[in-house]
């Protein structure tokens, strides 16, 4: 009995520690924002899209948070992957990404996560503190889905209007 006991506390252990080294990592400090974002830009260009740039850091539950259950909600992932080019931007004490952050009007005012939308030419047309995007204890799917459906290129383009 004492056996199978330690040999579970050991399973449970491993268990453990590989979880905790294979942790997502949403933003990368070492990641060169400027470079990522003019790929996105050029990407959006040509896919007739727009960016949205993911402001965060791995160190924000609420970005880990948001990232996550954007991916795992049907209607939130496919909306995201229909009308944007995605780029986590980080933002921690390695690295605030200080140039971007004053080309973008320094939107780590409105907390974190935030989110910016640039057009296919990479001009900013939004900023949006996701505090306004949540409810309870996570993100309102409703929301979520109204705000990324404002600021597609379709809801921009004055012929959806005609």
């Amino acid at each position: 009995m004492r056996r199978i006991f330690l040999l579970l506390l050991m399973l449970a252990s491993a268990t453990y520690s590989y979880s905790q080294q294979t942790e997502l990592k949403y933003y990368d400090p070492l990641a060169d924002a400027l470079k990522e974002v003019n790929k996105a830009v050029l990407k959006a260009n040509s896919n007739q899209k727009n960016v949205l740039l993911q402001i965060g850091g791995n160190w924000c539950k609420w970005c880990r948070l948001y990232d996550k259950w954007s991916h795992s909600t049907p209607l939130i992932d496919s909306l995201i992957n229909a009308n944007f080019e995605v780029v986590h931007v980080n933002f921690s004490p390695e690295n605030k990404n200080p140039e971007l952050m004053k080309q973008l009007g320094f939107p780590q005012r409105f907390g974190f996560p935030v989110i910016v939308i640039l057009d296919s030419k990479g001009n900013r047309i939004h900023t949006q503190n996701t505090g306004y995007l949540e409810e309870g204890e996570g993100y309102s799917e409703k929301k979520v889905a109204e705000f990324l459906r404002n600021w597609s290129t379709t809801a921009l383009d004055g012929k959806s209007y005609e």
